[in-house]
């Protein structure tokens, strides 16, 4: 440590980015307006049973409606940027082809408002809202995806290209593939292994592929990213080792490898062989995946205990394993995923803020050269406005320890650049709908009244004063 500042309370070096984040789908609306087409979540939200309470995006905050009031909040909290995702059939209603001018009016406001307001623009491409269109002509797991998606990326850059400093390819690609195409838990609700792992290669290679669009048309010094939700891994027991082994393959080395090193791991390609023999995979596939990037973004919320399962022991089912409907997890069946003790989210993940930090040295040392930031860090909460006011002080306690993991890492030498707050605003929670409020904003969803909670006026101090 350096600097003799008091242990946990800062300051914040300058040019750490305190931000917040939403993303497209959860918060805009305005589904059916403006030339926008439709994309898998809404498809999945309006099917029955698919999402709690047969809630869907359709209208979510009225973001598209109500943006300027948004970036007035957004003001407000003295954030230095906003990380927001682009409505890929917002633009292109098809998927490619024809772009929708008001699509690509409403994202100028967005990034010029944010702009007027001092604020960085941080864009994600993907969000896992793919247009209808292209899930049509097979999804992900189809090539021809990877190649619209650099036509989007494209797109995007040459009309926002001159004003925004970072560009993300995906967010959570691990969602898309496994969510979307194992467990069918999200859009597109499919369940199919070598569809998991075919989806898989082509977002990596559309993220490789959105990395080359990207830079032949945005300002020269614009800085490339993706994020991903790094799974932090514990053990347990003889077998924890060879566990977490597996769980790494298919969760996390699955991007990093090709995304950071050039190539599937071997162990990977044999944990697998028996779903696929990888013949997607084509000559020059792993190059372009391996563009360089300036930034890697690490989504965190919590950490998974995990074991190998014996046959007979009992005790799988009793452990609430995944694995028992819709398997995110190739190849893994005979991992099993332990409960942990401890006080935990309104989502039922523990709080364990250590485990930001060991995940963060983890990938430090892996890639020593790599630039680093936080994306998403938050927690939903059961948040009641009592007399005008949301006293959320779980949801403060749980930042400020989680802020203070990420002041030691850059204390300790990590080029940790910034930390974004999930989330913003109260919004659609996937398949949870609206009964989980991650927002530091609270929202009314019968009348859309924004009201600030408690952590809101924390995090605009914290911002402020770059102090814990």
């Amino acid at each position: 440590m350096s600097g003799g500042r008091q242990e946990g309370t800062g300051p914040f070096p300058a040019g750490f980015v305190f931000g917040t984040a939403t993303a497209a789908y959860q918060i805009e609306g305005a589904a059916r307006e403006d030339g926008r087409g439709p994309s898998i979540w809404d498809t999945f939200s309006h099917t029955a049973g698919k999402v709690a309470n047969g809630d869907t995006g359709d209208v979510a905050d009225d973001h598209y409606h109500r943006l300027q009031e948004d970036l007035d909040l957004l003001g407000e909290l003295n954030v230095d940027a906003y990380r927001f995702s682009v409505s890929w059939s917002r633009v292109l209603p098809s998927g490619t082809g024809a772009v929708n001018p008001a699509g690509l009016d409403f994202y100028d406001r967005v990034v010029d408002g944010l702009l007027e307001r001092g604020i960085s623009p941080v864009a994600t491409l993907y969000h896992w809202d793919l247009p209808q269109a292209l899930e049509d002509r097979g999804g992900w797991p189809e090539r021809r995806t990877a190649l619209a998606f650099a036509e989007f990326a494209d797109v995007m850059g040459r009309r926002l290209g001159d004003r925004v400093q970072m560009w993300t390819t995906l967010n959570e690609p691990w969602c898309s593939a496994h969510l979307g195409y194992g467990s069918g838990v999200h859009a597109p609700g499919r369940q199919d292994p070598l569809a998991v792992l075919r989806a898989a290669h082509h977002l990596n290679l559309g993220h490789g592929l959105a990395i080359d669009a990207l830079r032949g048309v945005v300002k020269q010094d614009a800085e490339m990213s993706v994020t991903l939700n790094l799974h932090a891994l514990k053990g347990s027991g003889a077998s924890g080792a060879e566990a977490v082994r597996k769980i790494d393959a298919i969760g996390n080395r699955i991007w990093t490898g090709p995304m950071l090193d050039g190539a599937y791991p071997a162990d990977l390609l044999e944990d697998t062989k028996e779903i696929s023999d990888w013949s997607f995979v084509e000559d020059g596939d792993l190059s372009q995946i391996h563009r360089p990037i300036d930034v890697l973004g690490i989504n965190y919320y919590s950490t998974r205990l995990v074991r190998m399962w014996q046959p007979g022991s009992g005790e799988r089912a009793a452990s609430g394993n995944p694995l028992l409907a819709g398997n995110p997890w190739p190849a893994c069946e005979d991992v099993e995923f332990l409960p942990q003790p401890g006080p935990a989210t309104a989502m039922g993940w523990v709080i364990d803020p250590e485990g930001l930090g060991d995940l963060v040295r983890g990938v430090a040392r892996a890639h020593p050269d790599l630039p680093l930031m936080i994306t998403e860090n938050g927690a939903a909460f059961d948040d009641v406005v009592e007399e005008g006011r949301v006293r959320d002080v779980d949801r403060i306690d749980y930042l400020r320890r989680h802020l203070a993991v990420t002041l030691d890492l850059v204390e300790e030498g990590i080029d940790l650049r910034g930390y974004f707050l999930w989330s913003l605003l109260d919004n659609f929670e996937w398949a949870f709908g609206y009964e989980k409020r991650f927002g530091i904003v609270h929202v009314d969803y019968d009348t859309l009244e924004r009201t600030k909670k408690d952590s809101a006026l924390w995090y605009a101090e914290v911002a402020r004063t770059r102090r814990l």
